[in-house]
């Protein structure tokens, strides 16, 4: 299969950057009849699926950025579409030069000083600071009741063609499937772990051992194995049928590597950019959930950060009586579960009870919410030890976390059971 320029781009920074950075030169003086110098690609945890950096041309310092996914050439619906954002009054930053060609997608901005929030918050997470929590919470639950209002403004009924069309569901369902022949298990699911062989922390299994392994995290058993949750997430999640919520102008894809950290005298604020999957119909469950894992449960450290979790946290795993236990004491950390209050008191909880006035919220909205959330880490990356970034310990803490998300305890509680609780519209 020929590779997309974009995708030959990137693979070639993986090994050769220097000749990747030649490559994306000649990209860029093609594509916008510019002469792109000083090109050099960014060395960056976050770009799981994309590539970023910086180069000067005659429109001055710039920063590029392209997101690059499976057989997108065949890609139905359009890309980085920021003026549907800008319209809708969220704060998003424009570029200046883009290409929105299937393959040949890349955006360009004027080159910011302002550091990303991933980044802010990252620093946070080694090194707590009070005040800069504070602020950093503060901008958080502003960018929120900003979505909260553009939600309920742009909230409309959508048919099940307008919901399939959004480029939002790259990054949950047809992940699931062969992007040429929808053939089930296929894409990222087939190639990450379809009878692969995994080192969970000390416990070596196949893919049937663990996928039908009964889950038991920390002492709690839970009540689907990772087949289940994966046959759960193909039905649920099938782009039609999320239309049953209505739609929305939204990101899509917010996670907070893809947002400015704009640092103010008394306050700060947050700006989006890389709109690859911007929509104007977007299923209304489905806009922000990126940004509930990425930004908060994914940290700290584990998924972007893998080679520092060995010697920091003690996890160990074992397969026995048809169960998969996995104990860790990793845990997301103050910053992380305020980030998680936050979100549920200034976006979820009003949200969810807004669509519920509005007779749109389907009686199934948490099983939407916990498939998504599920999908969210075993398929942005291999969680597979040895296959990517991931060790023995991230690649256990990671799987048990994807648990956490989809599956629900058979007794008691835990930090999800909780999350729902507190999101969950009054009777």
């Amino acid at each position: 299969m020929t590779l997309s320029r974009t995708a030959e781009i990137r693979a070639t920074a993986a090994t050769d950057p220097g000749r990747a950075e030649a490559m994306l030169a000649a990209f860029l003086d093609e594509t916008f009849a510019i002469t792109a110098s000083d090109v050099r690609i960014n060395h960056d945890q976050y770009s799981l699926n994309s590539l970023n950096g910086f180069f000067t041309c005659e429109r001055g310092e710039c920063f590029f950025k392209f997101h690059q996914e499976e057989g997108e050439e065949d890609m139905r619906g359009e890309y980085y579409r920021a003026d549907i954002l800008a319209r809708a009054g969220l704060p998003v930053d424009q570029p200046i030069l883009s290409s929105t060609l299937p393959g040949e997608q890349i955006l360009v901005y004027r080159r910011r000083s302002d550091p990303r929030f991933s980044d802010v918050l990252r620093a946070l997470d080694l090194v707590p600071d009070a005040p800069a929590m504070a602020r950093a919470l503060a901008a958080e639950r502003a960018l929120n009741d900003h979505l909260l209002a553009v939600a309920k403004a742009s909230l409309h009924e959508i048919t099940p063609d307008q919901s399939a069309a959004e480029p939002i569901h790259r990054l949950f369902s047809e992940r699931l499937i062969d992007p040429a022949t929808g053939q089930y298990p296929g894409g990222r699911l087939a190639s990450f772990y379809i009878g692969q062989v995994f080192d969970l922390a000390g416990q070596n299994a196949s893919w049937d051992e663990i996928a039908l392994a009964r889950p038991v995290i920390n002492g709690v058993e839970y009540d689907r194995p990772l087949a289940g949750l994966f046959d759960a997430a193909l039905a649920r999640l099938a782009p039609a049928r999320l239309a049953d919520a209505g739609g929305i102008v939204a990101h899509g894809d917010a996670h907070n590597a893809n947002v400015w950290y704009e640092r103010g005298e008394t306050a700060d604020h947050l700006a989006f950019f890389d709109p690859a999957f911007a929509g104007e119909h977007v299923p209304a469950l489905l806009a922000e959930v990126k940004s509930i894992f990425h930004n908060i449960l994914a940290h700290p450290l584990w998924l972007y950060d893998s080679d520092m979790v060995p010697g920091r946290w003690q996890v160990t795993a074992r397969l026995a009586d048809g169960c998969l236990y996995i104990d860790s004491d990793w845990a997301p950390g103050v910053l992380r579960d305020a980030l998680l209050a936050v979100k549920a008191e200034s976006f979820w909880k009003p949200w969810l009870a807004h669509l519920a006035e509005q007779d749109m919220l389907p009686a199934d909205w948490e099983e939407v919410l916990r498939l998504a959330l599920f999908l969210c880490p075993t398929l942005v990356m291999n969680l597979r030890a040895g296959a990517g970034r991931h060790n023995p310990q991230s690649s256990a803490i990671g799987l048990s976390q994807a648990i956490l998300c989809g599956a629900r305890p058979l007794a008691g509680e835990d930090r999800m059971v909780r999350f729902f609780d507190s999101i969950r519209p009054e009777p």
